[in-house]
């Protein structure tokens, strides 16, 4: 008789639950990409998903117990795009710029990921909660030292994450494309009362600061 390895029968069974669970959390999230999370129901998710309804409940107990694993994976996701451009300087204003570049960049190449977070953000309060502590971080800092007549560090906070968030909804509906990226950038610089030139001075820190990146890039 062949002798069974427990040790691997168990490892395969823990892969495999780990496949199942991560199909079910891409399945809520291309649904709550299109649809409002609180609308979306189990038969929706298996059938998205392609597993039996008992299979669902293995994973998660309810609808809210999944909502609450595709925030979370969104929430991972916000710090892994944003921290890595914002220790690479410590010029304030860029780093604000660099951190609403990478949602809409990421957007861009994934537009039912900009739809998912533009959704889920303002329908779920925890989603960002991380990424707007360190975004309202950096204005208050930049705000101190620009020279301005703009708006309060909290009225600027929410002008720019408001023009994120719709900017990331209109691309993940087909009505924005990449030639409009700097512009939202310009348009987050203008929300939270930067003056022109200074903007401008900005972005063109922000285009040599994504050049950069390109040419480290490893080659595929």
């Amino acid at each position: 008789m062949a002798k069974v390895n427990l040790e691997r029968r168990a490892e395969i069974g823990q892969e495999k639950r780990a496949r199942t669970r991560a199909q079910l959390v891409a399945a809520a999230s291309a649904l709550f990409s299109k649809r409002s999370w609180a609308s979306v129901t189990i038969d929706d998710l298996v059938r998205e998903a392609g597993v039996a309804k008992g299979t669902s409940y293995v994973h998660f107990e309810d609808m809210h117990a999944l909502t609450i694993a595709v925030a979370d994976e969104l929430i991972r996701s916000f710090d892994e795009l944003i921290q890595p451009r914002r220790a690479a300087t410590s010029d304030l204003l860029l780093r604000v710029a660099l951190g609403c570049d990478a949602f809409i960049e990421r957007a861009l190449e994934d537009p039912a990921w900009g739809a998912l977070v533009a959704r889920m953000a303002r329908s779920y309060p925890k989603v960002g909660e991380t990424a707007r502590l360190r975004l309202r971080e950096d204005l208050a800092r930049a705000l101190d030292e620009a020279p301005r007549a703009g708006p309060s560090v909290d009225l600027a906070l929410e002008a720019a994450i408001g023009v994120v968030l719709q900017v990331l909804a209109a691309i993940g509906e087909g009505r924005l494309k990449g030639a409009d990226a700097q512009s939202a950038v310009g348009a987050v610089l203008g929300a939270i009362g930067i003056g022109k030139r200074q903007a401008a001075a900005t972005l063109a820190k922000l285009a040599r600061a994504k050049a950069a990146r390109l040419r480290e890039a490893p080659i595929a």
